[in-house]
């Protein structure tokens, strides 16, 4: 499996967030966010906008750290970086399940 997560340091209604990837497949991004319980519309063009609380379940099930310079490079290496032109709208929600 190919999941990448960087750094929480984006702050979003209180609770900071990071980025994750896949550096293969995007529909391997989508299998990976839908077993964290991520709906279809949280989707961000290339990238899931994962809460702190949920890093180490995606690390559980097999996720890997990078900072986020890395990220970027090994999105761009897998043809995956979207243009922000081509992301998603982000409307106030990050979809992200809430913390239990």
């Amino acid at each position: 499996m190919a999941i990448w997560i960087d750094s929480p340091i984006w702050t979003f209604r209180g609770v900071k967030h990071a980025h994750m990837i896949s550096d293969s497949s995007l529909a391997e991004l989508h299998h990976f966010a839908f077993k964290l319980g991520f709906p279809e519309r949280a989707f961000q063009g290339d990238h899931y906008d994962i809460p702190e609380y949920l890093i180490p379940v995606a690390e559980a099930m097999g996720a890997g750290r990078a900072e986020p310079r890395e990220l970027l490079g090994r999105l761009k290496a897998a043809g995956l970086r979207s243009r922000p032109a081509g992301r998603a709208n982000h409307h106030g929600d990050t979809g992200a399940p809430t913390e239990p």
